[in-house]
Parts: structure tokens; C-alpha cells; sequence
């Protein structure tokens, strides 16, 4: 029985990890690429050559996280983290003898602009503006630059991950400490750098209504198997559960699920000065995602976590609580 040969590049993420486990539970050869105790580190270019040649599966996940202050050094490092790694990549798939017939890129649902009027798919979302959104598109430029013929691509267009870990750990200790309400947009002054940056968030959406497209990180790895047996699978996929929320309803799904009655709200003000203490950006939770998976649900891929209160509580909780009346 051939064992199968898979490259995760950035294996040391959050999804990264979840992702190398699993294919090692199957039995599969995993090789990583990254910067610290990896089978090829960045820079490597021949090291990287010899692990893609011949792989059944390539999967970049590499990217600084962008929970961090957009300051000039940090902006210059989260765009090279994405689009440099992208295209060391893309060398050694050009290159390879025997390319693998599947590179899985990561890449995210930022990229859409800010909507609270209609959901974005992948056949209608539009392209927002901003430094984010810069970012996302030359990281899918960068990936779908060469012609690469023995190689199907497909970009994840990634929503907020939940699972142990990530982007939920400082909402779920917000809700314990009861300030887990909504984040209320405002207007709030700028500079003209952060301006000129697109760093600047411009109040959308009043009331904590701000649309939050989720996923579990179960269904990122089931995306991913699922995407190896469908070749009709190619370019951009919005990995997104078909159950959006809004930031109102997600805090509210939270304090539930922790069985916290009460969540104090956090208007834009104190949002802003919060962020500057956390060292991260307020955009993070104020702009209004709204993604919709259409091409995977077309294709028949069945979440295993597709409403919000279930997730929440297979990752948050055990208590046997019933499901909040809104999804009954």
C-alpha cells in the first residue's frame, strides 16, 4: 500500500497543526515548511524543491498573524509572510519532476468589502479597499501567477476560525469576565498615515449588526479532504459556514454557551483604546464580514458544524446546556 507523501508549509499555526495531526492519523508522510524545527525552512529553495517534488498534497498555511498594531514594520512582514512564501513555492511546483496534482492556498474572506447589506460569493462578492484587503489580493496574485498545468489551485477564502485556540480565546474571556456584549462601531478620528495606510476602519454598521462569517476548524479540515476528490474544485473557495451570524448574536451565543447572563457592550471608543493596549487593531471585530461557501455547497460538502450555538458548545462547553432559542 503507497503511503502518501503531504507538504504543509506554515504547519505551526493554529490550522496548521490541526491539519499535520490529522494526516498523520491517516497514515500519511507529512512533511513541514516553516521557520523554527521544520523539514525545510524558508530560504531553503533546494531543501523546498526536494519536498514538493513527488507530494500528493501541498497546503500553505504561512503567514504572520495580523492580531497585531499595523505599524510599517508589521505591515511590510504580514504582506511579505504571505506573498514571499507563496512564490518560493510556486518555484519548486515549476520546477518539480513530479508536481503534486493539488496545492490547497490559504487566503481569507477580508478580502471582501465591508457588507452588511447582501452576502459576498464567490461569483458576486466584491473586492473591498484597505490595507487588508491589499494584502489578500497579491497573496492570491502571487499564487495564481504561473502557469502551472500539472497543478490544480485552490485558494481558501478563510472566515474567523473557531475552534481551542485562535480568535475565540480572547472573546471567550471577555464573556467570563462579563464584557462580553457586542462591539459597537462609532466614528473615531485618524491620522492621515493611517489614512494613507488603509489601517484606518471607517464606521459601517451601528449597533453591534456588523455581519461575522465563522467556521470550525473541523470543517477547514474537512474542506480540505473534501476538496482532494472534487477536481472540479479550482481558484478562489469561501471556506465560511452557510450560517453567518452578526457580532451581536455571536457575543450572545458565547455568554450563553459559558453561562454568563449578562455581557456589558463595548462602544468604539473603548474599543480603540482596548486595542491599543491588546496591541492589535479594532478592525478585527468591526468590519462586517459576510461570506457565503456557494461553490462547496454546490458541490455537496456537508458541515459537520453548520449552526453556531452546536459549534460553540463542542468547543466551549460540555454542560449539556439546550440550544439558545435562535437555533432551535
Amino acid at each position: 500500500m503507497t503511503v502518501e507523501r503531504i507538504v504543509v508549509a506554515g504547519a505551526s499555526g493554529f490550522i496548521g497543526r490541526r491539519l499535520v495531526e490529522s494526516f498523520r492519523a491517516d497514515g500519511a508522510t507529512v512533511s513541514v515548511i516553516g521557520r523554527g524545527a521544520a523539514d525545510a525552512r524558508w530560504g531553503d529553495h533546494a531543501g523546498i524543491a526536494r519536498l514538493v517534488d513527488g507530494a500528493d498534497l501541498l497546503v500553505n498555511l504561512a503567514g504572520k498573524s495580523v492580531n497585531c498594531r499595523y505599524t510599517p514594520s508589521n505591515r511590510a512582514e504580514i504582506l511579505r509572510s504571505r506573498v514571499d512564501t507563496t512564490t518560493q513555492l510556486a518555484r519548486a511546483v515549476r520546477a518539480a519532476a513530479s508536481p503534486p496534482p493539488l496545492w490547497i492556498n490559504s487566503s481569507t474572506a477580508t478580502i471582501y468589502r465591508h457588507a452588511d447589506d447582501r452576502p459576498m460569493t464567490e461569483a458576486d462578492g466584491e473586492i473591498g479597499s484597505g490595507f487588508s484587503v491589499d494584502v489578500a489580493t497579491a497573496w492570491e496574485q502571487a499564487f495564481f501567477a504561473d502557469e502551472l498545468p500539472g497543478t490544480r489551485r485552490v485558494a481558501l477564502r478563510i472566515a474567523i476560525v473557531l475552534g481551542d485556540g485562535g480568535a475565540l480565546t480572547p472573546l471567550k474571556w471577555l464573556a467570563r469576565l462579563g464584557l462580553g456584549g457586542p462591539q459597537l462601531d462609532g466614528h473615531w478620528p485618524t491620522s492621515r498615515s493611517r489614512r494613507a495606510a488603509g489601517t484606518d476602519h471607517r464606521f459601517g454598521t451601528p449597533g453591534g449588526r456588523q455581519r461575522f462569517s465563522w467556521i470550525h476548524l473541523d470543517d477547514v479540515v474537512g474542506i480540505v479532504r473534501f476538496l482532494r476528490g472534487h477536481p472540479e474544485l479550482d481558484g478562489v473557495v469561501n471556506v465560511t459556514s452557510p450560517n453567518p451570524t452578526d457580532n451581536r448574536g455571536f457575543m450572545r451565543t458565547v455568554r450563553y454557551v459559558l453561562g454568563m447572563p449578562v455581557g456589558l457592550p463595548a462602544p468604539r471608543w473603548l474599543l480603540e483604546i482596548g486595542m491599543s493596549v491588546l496591541r492589535t487593531e479594532s478592525e478585527l471585530v468591526l468590519k462586517s464580514r459576510w461570506a457565503m461557501p456557494e461553490r462547496l455547497l454546490q458541490a455537496g460538502y456537508r458541515f459537520e458544524h453548520p449552526t453556531l450555538d452546536p459549534a460553540l458548545r463542542d468547543i466551549l462547553s460540555d454542560r449539556g446546556l439546550p440550544a439558545h432559542p435562535e437555533h432551535r
